[in-house]
């Protein structure tokens, strides 16, 4: 359990989704005269607090990434099972930064706005790295497991 590698990894990934998921993404500074806007996982709020685009896709697939890490951390008797799990994050994971580059580049007008990313916006980068680390570990695992059997 919390004495395998892997565990902590995927610790780690749960607590920066949930970070994530909390702060914002990303600014978008206005050409001409205007007020910032702000991107979050549910929407982007402009200056004057009005919420001018809905992204909540992005909240839902970085919840739902958050929640399989937490759930594969008590998956550790089914080894191929929490492998699975984390390579189906990893996808999940690979689908928040498309569904971001959808909403910021795509649905905003790119001539009209400066975009700058914020930190929480790399945050995603790392839970894909901290999956296939935990991953890795699960597959070390097994293959340790399958050397004993055997040697019985």
């Amino acid at each position: 359990m919390i004495q395998r590698k892997q565990t902590i990894y995927l610790i780690l990934a749960v607590i920066a989704s949930v970070c994530c998921l909390c702060l914002p993404l990303a600014t978008l500074e206005p050409a001409g005269m205007g007020v910032s806007s702000q991107v979050f996982n549910l929407w982007v709020v402009d200056g004057n607090g009005n919420h001018v685009l809905q992204t909540w896709p992005l909240f839902v697939v970085l919840l739902l990434s958050a929640s399989l890490a937490f759930v594969s951390i008590f998956m550790y008797k089914k080894r191929r099972q929490q492998a699975a799990v984390c390579t189906f994050n990893i996808f999940l994971l690979v689908l928040w930064y498309l569904l971001f580059g959808y909403f910021t580049y795509i649905k905003q007008d790119p001539t009209a706005s400066t975009f700058s990313l914020d930190f929480p916006a790399g945050l995603p980068a790392v839970n894909i790295i901290l999956n296939f680390m935990a991953r890795m570990g699960i597959i070390a695992d097994e293959k340790l497991v399958r050397s004993m059997d055997r040697i019985r």
